[in-house]
């Protein structure tokens, strides 16, 4: 009897097993299935959220159209302590590598700051990267920026690679940045 009742036990068993191999298998993701960070989101893995602004200057720019090159986004104010440290190094960084392709967009939040004042800070620093205004505070809202300043390291295939909420140090920044042109295009 005890012999019959452990061999009902081990086809039971069996029988789960099988059950359970056969469930993972039917729900496995299909491959290419998953958007692979594809869908724009301002959180690492994802594509960074496109957005056009005009610069200080009037020019327009689109973030999409960078792509092939590592991109820091940047969202800051003039009146914000960190962001006011963190620019002469932003500056730094970008004198060393931009001739390789990198690009800065320091996306100044209008909407919560003036534009003279953000142009009066940049020519007191001698910021020579874009600066672009977002008067609306479209793009702070399509980054869900809750903290200023916010940075996005963008690879050069458009997805988020980091993100880092406060000021940032120069060497912060150059082995951001060197992470990013280390990387297989």
């Amino acid at each position: 009897m005890n012999n019959i009742h452990t061999k009902h036990k081990s086809i039971f068993f069996i029988f789960i097993l099988l059950i359970g191999a056969g469930w993972i298998w039917l729900s496995a993701t299909p491959e290419n299935s998953t958007t692979s960070g594809a869908i724009p989101a301002p959180q690492e893995g994802f594509l960074a959220p496109d957005f056009t602004l005009n610069t200080l200057a009037g020019e327009t720019i689109q973030l999409s159209e960078l792509r092939g090159q590592p991109v820091l986004i940047n969202i800051w104010a003039s009146w914000c302590p960190p962001c006011r440290t963190e620019m002469p190094a932003m500056q730094r960084v970008y004198r060393d590598f931009k001739e390789q392709g990198f690009v800065i967009l320091a996306v100044n939040a209008t909407n919560q700051d003036t534009a003279t004042k953000a142009a009066d800070f940049v020519a007191d620093k001698h910021l020579n990267f874009p600066i672009l205004m977002d008067t609306d505070g479209t793009v702070s809202r399509n980054y869900q920026i809750s903290s200023l300043p916010t940075s996005f390291f963008v690879g050069r295939d458009g997805i988020i690679r980091e993100m880092v909420i406060g000021g940032m140090s120069e060497t912060l920044i150059r082995t951001r940045v060197e992470n990013l042109f280390e990387e297989t295009p």
